[in-house]
């Protein structure tokens, strides 16, 4: 291997571990302080084309009007929401159900790369992805299944910390890096962009307390899915302020209306939705908080909470 391309390797090295040790160690103040300038007055103005990015959190899921049936992506999405309530000249939703940070780079059924949406004239870009990386899917059904052998227990948490640290943990830490390529990437095809990394909402009760069977988690994993979600969010925070981007806090605006709570208070549906929603994912009224987090955003009045 050539010296350069030697030097070009460690480079990665070195970001890789400081991006995931930003994750694991919750180095707040060091990633704020590496943090490169973000566009100045991007995002403003009335010539203003704006991409959406990101997974089925954003794309709406089975929330009328569905406008796309392979990406299940609904017009009152919190994107379109936002689109609709700002001088947006030309708007892209090329949000997917499904898709991870590698569905940047790669087509997902007929929909092409999302990356693709992006060039020199895109002002505003939103990003919410790292939940399929993650795992959701898979980490909310193992824990259901989980829940009913020891309904008073913690038998997920056990589930995941069997090899003496625990999973969930180390996935998002490993995810990490990879919001960091794709954030780069943003920044390379949309240099004038003002980029938002719009986080996860409030899935679980914020105290700590369960629902089961309503929702069969068995007690004592409520507050260790919960703590989970919150270090993915805080994770997205820290790689976003790395990388010159802002970060939506949509988990403080939807505390209170989890998947535990009666139909008629909860943004987030619970495994068998009562309102249009796919399992564990906002309705319209979710999509209408985060619609309205990222206004707040846009408008200089979000706060980072985690």
């Amino acid at each position: 291997m050539a010296n350069g391309e030697r030097s070009a390797t460690a480079a990665r090295r070195r970001r890789r571990a400081v991006v995931a040790g930003a994750a694991l160690g919750g180095c707040a103040l060091f990633a704020a302080s590496a943090a490169p300038a973000a566009a100045e007055g991007a995002g403003h103005g009335r010539d203003l084309t704006y991409v959406a990015l990101g997974d089925s959190y954003t794309s709406g899921p089975a929330i009328p009007r569905q406008v796309d049936a392979n990406c299940a992506r609904s017009d009152h999405n919190y994107p379109s929401l936002v689109a609709a309530e700002r001088p947006v000249s030309t708007f892209k939703d090329v949000s997917c159900a499904g898709a991870t940070t590698a569905e940047m780079w790669k087509a997902q059924g007929t929909n092409d790369p999302q990356l693709d949406a992006l060039n020199r004239d895109t002002g505003l870009v939103s990003v919410q992805i790292g939940g399929n990386d993650v795992g959701f899917g898979t980490i909310i059904g193992t824990c259901a299944r989980l829940g009913s052998q020891d309904p008073a227990g913690n038998p997920c948490e056990r589930y995941y910390g069997s090899s003496g640290f625990d999973q969930l943990t180390l996935t998002i830490a490993r995810t990490a890096p990879r919001i960091d390529r794709v954030l780069r990437a943003v920044h390379a095809r949309a240099p004038r962009a003002r980029v938002l990394v719009v986080g996860y909402p409030d899935l679980l009760p914020d105290d700590g307390s369960g629902c089961y069977p309503s929702l069969p988690f068995a007690a004592k994993d409520f507050p260790y899915l919960r703590d989970t979600e919150k270090r993915l969010n805080l994770m997205l925070r820290l790689v976003a302020a790395w990388d010159g981007a802002e970060y939506v806090d949509t988990y403080g605006p939807t505390r209170g209306h989890d998947m535990c709570k009666a139909p008629a208070d909860r943004w987030i549906e619970p495994l068998q939705p009562a309102s249009p929603a796919a399992p564990a994912h906002p309705n319209a009224k979710g999509e209408r908080a985060m619609a309205d987090a990222v206004l707040a955003r846009l408008d200089g009045a979000g706060h980072d909470r985690y």
